[in-house]
């Protein structure tokens, strides 16, 4: 037996489904299929709220009704709901407050920063914790983050790496020389700092885990953190603090720029 298509439970499915009704009318579904060259069927369960329209539904819908790029809007909408619902839970925020930051301080302790990440690197990681099927869309939205260091006004990116992520053979030989190549070239943008703490160092405040640090032009920074899968966001001013001082003890111990990239370097070329 088939089983019953249920309405999407997302706002703005809903939103594009009460607009269609509204503007369909009078006009039976049949004759705006017509009009529009698709199916019956398909107008019902956008309207029901049981599919998700199409970009070119989307355009086409605002070329018949002249509504001026509403449905579009709307597609967008769903689009970015959709993106940020296959984020870990608590990290939907982080990334809507990453994307207005000015820097962005970063420590990873056994995984490049998804920042710097290829795609490659990105689906070998996420094919290990997420189910097949949704991989496409974490990795998506993955590689989407990374448009904010190439946008106009970019943030500047601290990104400490400990060498434990460098030797990790993610994906295999070739996605790991992909992915070093990748952090060289990405270190060589002035608005990016690549520092590589060496496996030889000292124990320090990294061994605890990633960290990230985000600073913002009129309002005060913000901390996140993960632990068992779950994100966390810290805004109170003395947990801020924290991460702060745990950061600067930890960039201590890191190698300067010119010297972690011959690090990457070295390791690249014996892979």
């Amino acid at each position: 037996m088939v089983a019953k298509r249920e309405p999407y439970e997302v706002p703005a499915i809903r939103a594009f489904a009460a607009e269609l009704t509204a503007w369909r009318g009078t006009m039976s579904k049949v004759e705006l299929a017509e009009r529009l060259g698709y199916t019956p069927q398909l107008i019902g369960q956008l309207e029901a709220g049981k599919n998700i329209p199409s970009e070119q539904f989307s355009e086409d819908a605002d070329t018949f009704f002249k509504t001026n790029g509403l449905f579009l809007r709307l597609w967008k909408l769903i689009m970015e709901t959709r993106r940020l619902a296959v984020l870990p839970p608590g990290f939907s925020k982080y990334v809507q407050f990453e994307g207005q930051a000015g820097t962005i301080r970063t420590y990873s302790l056994v995984l490049i920063q998804g920042l710097l990440q290829t795609e490659e690197y990105a689906r070998a990681i996420l094919l290990t914790v997420q189910r097949p099927d949704t991989v496409d869309q974490f990795v998506a939205a993955r590689m989407e983050r990374q448009a904010i260091l190439t946008r106009q006004k970019p943030p500047r990116l601290w990104a400490t790496i400990d060498e434990r992520a460098l030797h990790a053979m993610i994906g295999g030989r070739e996605v790991m020389r992909g992915q070093l190549q990748h952090l060289l070239e990405a270190s060589k943008n002035p608005n990016i700092m690549v520092e590589v703490v060496p496996q030889d160092a000292e124990a320090h405040a990294g061994l605890e885990g990633d960290l990230v640090l985000l600073g913002f032009d009129n309002e005060p920074d913000i901390a996140y953190t993960e632990s068992s899968g779950r994100g966390q966001v810290v805004e109170d001013a003395a947990g801020v603090s924290d991460f702060h001082v745990r950061y600067d003890l930890i960039r201590g111990h890191a190698l300067p720029v010119a010297e972690s990239r011959k690090l990457i370097e070295s390791i690249l070329e014996g892979l």
